[in-house]
């Protein structure tokens, strides 16, 4: 059955100028469905609103940077968030809202309290039970319950969600316009022989550069035209103040890259590393890196080989351990032919991730979701921040 033509409302929880898998989902979500016909329209936190460019997203106002799963998120709450989400519930007749991450304190839960009506959440995260979580789990369970249905990205992720709320999800991976890095090009400047490939927010210890850089050594004895790419935002004076003076000139910093730029890299690259240390649900760049056909090396973590379908679509290390991760790199370098035999599986196995076939079986959701009832109303007067600040 095809999803009627229908208003959708999308809550991203998270900074919309930040870069994150998240958010990212989120855009290419949208504008897949609205390049169906569907109406969507979005909000989320926005730090600078003279930056947005989207016609379909609206500014909740300012987040605030706040810790959480080993990172630092960007969200909004309180009574001028509350204040816009409900505004923006109110002013659109939604047939149906898409919350991402409700169980975080942002915007997707204030969205969830504030209506009533179809409701779909979508769960990212994966992580072992948090103290934070179970505390707050008398305000957070009613909201879950609230829900018409539940998406997790992942096993791990549906895993979360159960241990904390005790409550189950269709499992439903995150999507990608798979296209866009198939069509990706080759930059001569990326793709000398011997490249190694980083790319994440590297200050970050779960991202796990520390232990990339920690094999340079071992793999530069034995490769001694190796040179590491390193993308993504930080402070690249602050990391190489630990760097041995004589591996410095094996380490360039090519800063925040374009979605377009970051397709190029990976395609250029000899192989691609993903060393992260934990805290990950999916791995979105491990399947932008399938499709681009990029070489992959990653760490051992659940939500890792589960994307890479224990080392059929990229090469597994012990995750942690710079010796594994070396000899890995190391056995890749020197192999061609094991080179393109990865290459290829990750091509063919980037297929299912595809929007396509993600938003199709998006779309049997929300019309689950639908059939439950008419669409979107405003909930009676609440002031949800109230409530959190009496169990804190």
């Amino acid at each position: 059955m095809k999803l009627p033509l229908s208003r959708i409302g999308m809550v991203c929880p998270y900074g919309w100028d930040t870069p994150g898998g998240v958010q990212i989902h989120i855009k290419e979500l949208a504008e897949h469905f609205i390049s169906l016909g569907h109406y969507v329209s979005v909000i989320a936190p926005v730090s600078d609103e003279s930056s947005v460019t989207e016609p379909w997203l609206v500014s909740a106002g300012r987040p605030l940077a706040v810790p959480f799963n080993g990172s630092v998120a960007r969200v909004a709450f309180g009574p001028v968030a509350t204040s816009r989400v409900r505004q923006w519930i109110a002013s659109n007749e939604f047939d149906l809202l898409h919350l991402h991450q409700p169980e975080v304190p942002s915007l997707s839960l204030i969205a969830c309290w504030s209506a009533e009506g179809p409701m779909v959440g979508t769960f990212h995260t994966a992580a072992a039970k948090q103290r934070t979580l179970v505390a707050a789990g008398p305000i957070l369970e009613p909201i879950i319950e609230k829900l018409t249905a539940r998406i997790a990205v992942s096993e791990m992720a549906r895993e979360t969600l159960r241990e904390h709320f005790e409550t189950d999800a269709v499992v439903i991976p995150n999507g990608l316009d798979t296209s866009k890095y198939s069509s990706a090009q080759q930059r001569d400047e990326w793709s000398k022989d011997q490249t190694i490939g980083f790319l994440g927010r590297f200050e970050e210890p779960r991202k796990g550069l520390s232990v990339l850089l920690e094999a340079l050594p071992q793999l530069v004895k034995k490769n001694p035209n190796l040179r590491i790419l390193v993308a993504g935002p930080g402070d690249s004076e602050k990391v190489l103040k630990s760097i041995p003076l004589s591996l410095k000139s094996r380490i360039n910093f090519l800063g925040r890259l374009s979605e377009s730029e970051k397709a190029d890299f990976l395609k250029s690259v000899t192989v691609y590393v993903a060393p992260n240390t934990g805290g990950e649900s999916f791995g979105i760049i491990l399947t932008e890196a399938m499709a681009a056909g990029a070489t992959i090396v990653a760490s051992d973590i659940p939500a890792f080989a589960e994307v890479l379908q224990s080392g059929e679509y990229g090469s597994l290390f012990i995750s942690e351990n710079s010796q594994s991760l070396a000899s890995v790199i190391d056995g890749l370098l020197k192999n061609q032919e094991k080179r393109r035999e990865l290459s290829q599986s990750g091509i063919e196995g980037a297929d299912k991730y595809d929007w396509k076939s993600v938003a199709a079986q998006i779309s049997d959701v929300y019309e689950m979701a639908l059939a439950s009832g008419p669409g979107v109303t405003l909930a009676s007067e609440n002031r949800p921040w109230k409530r959190f600040r009496a169990n804190e």
